[in-house]
């Protein structure tokens, strides 16, 4: 964790930016100080706009706004916030109620929008290039000079999100049951089977039923982590990042056969698994693309962002 020079004590008033990107997995913070240095960040569970479909999931999130706001504020109070949200469609007016009265502001003064938007604006000037991202799902973007955002994929890890860490664990998951299915058993001697099972806790099917079908899609995903810690031992595993890599390049190629040759940034933590995710991906673009992988935080971004007023009459991707 940062201190700011700005932290409450100090002496010293600011308008903080509080930046936040939300995924299935974590969801990540920042707090900027005029100027744009990061001065504060951290992280807590991840939650998706797909949850406020039901009450518990409504619950889930509040829950999370909640312990967000505990984090933030020994740091300085946010004078504006851009959050950006996995699943984000556009009604936003009961989730800046929310934040809102926890951090103590106008819900005019916060933004939410998809979390591709600040990803996307974390790699990229607005129509410079194309940004492939994989975390839980998977999607092509590219934000054209007029603001207007465009889509390759990221239709739901139901559909598709092919290259995703849910499509990652799906596929690995599928593996091994239809082995199962021939050979009884089969799952000792596969490295990648041995992983899989020790992570979701048992070795038949009840288990990986359970772990499939009973949790929100961001923890399915991290399944994929197990994966990608088989894959020095077993070509199988192997196989399904470099299968993720190409799927990933499908992106790219869809965006650049409609606007043409640009530069392409891969971000997400699915991405950075394994390198083969990155090999295979360079390997299904046309030889002359600039390819290169985000190292900048979203919610790095969102925090300065956060810093000048904010139009909350942006439509969603």
């Amino acid at each position: 964790m940062i201190h700011s020079q700005y932290a409450p004590g100090s002496g010293l008033a600011a308008e903080f930016g509080l930046g936040i990107d939300a995924g299935g997995t974590a969801t990540r913070w920042a707090l900027a100080a005029p100027g744009g240095a990061i001065v504060a960040e951290g992280s807590v569970d991840g939650l998706s706009a797909l949850q406020m479909s039901s009450q518990a999931g409504r619950d889930a999130v509040q829950a999370t706004f909640a312990r967000l706001a505990l984090a933030v504020l020994p740091h300085g109070a946010p004078a504006r916030v851009w959050a950006g949200l996995t699943g984000f469609g556009g009604d936003s007016e009961l989730l800046q109620r929310w934040l809102a009265e926890l951090l103590h502001l106008a819900p005019a003064a916060i933004h939410f929008c998809s979390d591709i938007d600040i990803a996307y604006r974390a790699s990229f000037d607005l129509g410079a290039g194309y940004l492939v991202y994989a975390g839980t799902g998977s999607i092509g973007a590219f934000i054209d000079t007029d603001g207007q955002f465009h889509r390759a994929g990221g239709r739901g890890v139901v559909l598709d999100d092919g290259g995703g860490g849910f499509w990652i664990a799906r596929e690995a998951m599928r593996h091994i049951w239809r082995n199962e299915d021939e050979r009884p058993g089969a799952w000792r001697t596969s490295p990648m089977a041995r992983a899989v099972f020790d992570y979701v806790g048992g070795d038949d099917w009840a288990c990986s039923r359970q772990f499939i079908y009973g949790q929100e899609r961001g923890a399915v995903g991290k399944l994929a982590l197990a994966v990608a810690a088989s894959a020095e031992q077993d070509p199988v595993a192997a196989d399904i990042l470099r299968e993720a890599g190409r799927e990933l390049a499908r992106l790219a190629r869809a965006l650049t056969s409609r606007f043409g040759p640009r530069p392409v940034t891969l971000s997400g933590r699915a991405a950075g698994l394994h390198p083969l995710i990155l090999d295979a991906m360079r390997a299904g673009l046309a030889p002359d693309t600039v390819l290169t992988q985000a190292t900048a935080g979203a919610h790095h971004a969102a925090a300065r962002l956060a810093l000048t007023p904010i139009n909350n009459n942006t439509n969603p991707p």
